[in-house]
Formats: C-alpha cells, sequence, structure tokens
C-alpha cells in the first residue's frame, strides 16, 4: 500500500471543499422531495391514458412533443406534461381520420371513372 501525505492546509481545504459539496447535494435531494416517482407515470399508463401505441409515444419523444426522464431503462412523464398534450393527440387523430376518409374517397372515384365497381 502507498501512503502519501499532504499538508495540514491542503487536507483542511480539501475537507472544506468535500463538506460543501455534500451540503449542495443535500440542499439538491430536499428539492427533489417533491418529484417523487409514485407521482410520474411510465410508458404504459401514458398509452392507455392517451390511448395511442407505443410507437407514436416514442414519436412523441423523439420530436420533443413530450418531455420525459429516464431512470435506468425506464421512462417516466410528469402527468401535467401528459395532460398538456392531450388536444394535440386528439388533433392530429382526427387529422389521420380525415386522412384516410379522403384517400378512400378518392380511390373509390378512380374506381367509377375506370368503370369498375366497388
Amino acid at each position: 500500500m502507498e501512503v502519501i501525505s499532504i499538508e495540514r492546509s491542503t487536507y483542511e481545504e480539501l475537507l472544506t471543499s468535500f463538506n460543501s459539496f455534500v451540503e449542495q447535494m443535500k440542499k439538491m435531494a430536499s428539492r427533489g422531495t417533491d418529484k417523487r416517482l409514485g407521482d410520474w407515470l411510465d410508458n404504459q399508463d401514458v398509452c392507455q391514458m392517451l390511448n395511442i401505441s407505443p410507437r407514436t409515444l416514442q414519436t412523441l419523444r423523439d420530436n420533443g412533443t413530450l418531455a420525459y426522464s429516464q431512470i435506468e431503462r425506464k421512462t417516466y412523464y410528469k402527468p401535467e406534461d401528459v395532460k398538456s398534450i392531450i388536444p394535440l393527440v386528439e388533433k392530429r387523430k382526427r387529422e389521420t381520420i380525415l386522412r384516410k376518409r379522403n384517400k378512400i374517397g378518392n380511390d373509390d372515384s378512380r374506381c367509377k371513372k375506370k368503370g369498375g365497381q366497388l
């Protein structure tokens, strides 16, 4: 084992810095007490709440529409963030339905022009 000796003043500076660091960590930890994990939603909760697929949820994360936090490999969302995008998700669903209806209507008119039947 190697022994390293340092001057008392250097040791005291190091100890003071370390204690300051510990105090900062304690302050940060106490600020986070209102962010208990029980208040957060996971992927399954959000998919059910918004009635969307996991892939759609991934897209919402990727394009920055929905904020999230990851702990290890699990993703969590604040309930207020999820609630704030409900109108956007509903709007996109309506637009998708309209696009599908228009596509079907356009396909029907093409069949009629060619003399085909539906």
